[in-house]
């Protein structure tokens, strides 16, 4: 997971200290370009396949390790 939480505070451009689950996504640069370089990083990470519709909904770090470990059942 750590490498994961690197690449997203890579992503929305803050310290991966500040990566935690109960992050709130919209109070970063959270856009469609994130959105875009998470899937690829989720792919990358764990090689679960994502689709932008359902990490958009997604409120918090929290809310996309949920849909990660939902993803990986199926």
């Amino acid at each position: 997971m750590q490498e994961f939480f690197a690449g997203l505070a890579e992503i929305i451009e803050i310290d991966v200290e500040q990566v935690s689950p109960e992050l709130k996504l919209a109070d970063f640069a959270w856009d469609s370009l994130a959105v875009v370089s998470t899937i690829a990083l989720i792919d990358d990470v764990f090689n679960v396949m994502v689709d932008g519709q359902s990490l958009n909904k997604c409120d918090t770090v929290a809310d996309i390790v949920a849909l990660i470990n939902t993803k990986k059942k199926v």
